[in-house]
């Protein structure tokens, strides 16, 4: 009988600071296909996403080079950066 092997955990990028790390250390935010945004906890939902590390300074970073912005290619609210920081 075979032994299986272990399953490989997915890696994910972080766009503000290119740190490859487990998806499930990431944040993931989506451009819906509505054009809404939002924080997606399951990894699942459907959109554009882009990943961020759980960390203040990427999030401000993120905030401060227009990150999100160019990856979800729309304009991120000031609100959102603060609702992000919340979620820490």
């Amino acid at each position: 009988m075979r032994q299986s092997m272990p399953k490989k955990e997915p890696l994910r990028k972080c766009v503000v600071c290119g740190e490859r790390k487990p998806k499930q250390e990431l944040l993931r935010v989506v451009r819906t296909p509505e054009g809404t945004l939002t924080m997606d906890d399951t990894g699942k939902m459907n959109g554009r996403g882009a990943y961020l590390c759980r960390s203040l300074e990427c999030i401000e970073n993120a905030q401060k080079k227009n990150r999100l912005k160019a990856a979800l290619k729309m304009q991120i609210p000031e609100a959102f950066y603060e609702e992000l920081k919340r979620s820490m």
